[in-house]
């Protein structure tokens, strides 16, 4: 891999403009020093180990960090992308141009052939999402390998159930979380140890809010998927919530199609993924905008996160993050 890639270079900590800490250490420095301390930690204690690529921001800054975390070496754990084959077309296309970049393995575990083989039931009507199945496919993948800790790009600023969870998260033998078997975790000191057909999931990102993310991308020139910058897409409305316009969505009666300048928040798959009007259309316009915004990404424009109050905590317990 050229070393053209990424520059690994810690800048100097005022570089960014912001305000160093007690220790002379600028905030973005010190949370890009956990991330990579946490990466490496699970790399030598749970491999073999999986990272968990969506095509959004977090993963995309998860991956840009495990490849300064073993720079020179290779990224020492392959890469996976749970595919429900509702995409959004440019998500896949910078997946695949991402994984070529940073020469990792990918592998694709698919819903739909989980739902060839039975292992779970297709929704339908003009509200089905195949969203919820990826947890089945996702501990089945897992199981095939052998892995015993998958990397993910969950944040504690993103939603309530969320908020709670540990960096290092012990998911049982059939892949469930259970909030009574979580470890301490104090002075960043991890308990790493396993039983036979647990797993671990590692959040690297927990301590990042959604503003960090951004600011970081910005330093750091990571590449993102077009559709979190502002662009014309024919969208509708549902739920106080604009959608794309996609096979994979049935239209209700009464909503029509019409365009839009939009962006979205977030990457998720097309038929539970919102758009938010919005004109920024480069970095700095995006970060001036989530800068001002008190309703997270989730919260703005998920509708899987809208079924129930409990959604996320139910979605976390069957082992979906």
């Amino acid at each position: 891999m050229s070393s053209e890639l990424v520059d690994n270079t810690v800048a100097a900590p005022h570089a960014s403009g912001q305000a160093l800490g007690a220790h002379g250490v600028s905030h973005l420095r010190a949370l890009e020093a956990e991330a990579i301390h946490i990466l490496r930690e699970a790399a030598a204690e749970l491999s073999p180990g999986v990272l968990l690529f969506s095509g959004g921001k977090d993963s995309a800054v998860l991956l840009h960090l495990a490849h300064k975390a073993f720079w020179p070496g290779r990224i020492p754990f392959a890469v996976m992308h749970v595919d429900t084959g509702h995409n959004f077309p440019e998500v896949i296309e910078y997946r695949d141009r991402m994984i070529e970049r940073y020469g990792c393995e990918l592998i694709v575990a698919s819903v739909q052939e989980s739902i060839d083989r039975g292992r779970v039931r297709e929704e339908t009507g003009p509200r089905a999402s195949r969203n919820r199945l990826q947890a089945v496919t996702l501990l089945d993948a897992i199981e095939e390998h052998g892995f015993r800790c998958a990397f993910g790009g969950a944040r504690r600023d993103e939603e309530r159930a969320r908020a709670k969870e540990r960096i290092f998260s012990l998911r049982d033998d059939f892949g469930q979380w259970d909030p009574r078997r979580q470890r301490p975790e104090l002075w960043n000191v991890y308990n790493t140890f396993l039983r036979p057909g647990e797993h671990m999931r590692v959040f690297p990102l927990s301590n990042w809010t959604e503003l960090d993310v951004w600011r970081y991308i910005r330093e750091q020139g990571i590449e993102l998927p077009s559709i979190y910058f502002a662009h014309r897409r024919e969208v509708f409305e549902r739920d106080g919530m604009l959608y794309a316009v996609s096979p994979y969505v049935e239209l209700l009666p009464g909503e029509e199609p019409f365009e839009e300048t939009v962006r979205f928040r977030t990457v998720g798959d097309m038929t539970c993924t919102g758009a938010v009007r919005s004109s920024a259309a480069t970095l700095d316009e995006v970060i001036a905008e989530i800068a001002a915004t008190r309703i997270t990404e989730r919260g703005e424009t998920r509708a899987d996160d809208r079924i129930s109050d409990a959604a996320m905590e139910d979605r976390k317990r069957e082992g979906y993050f």
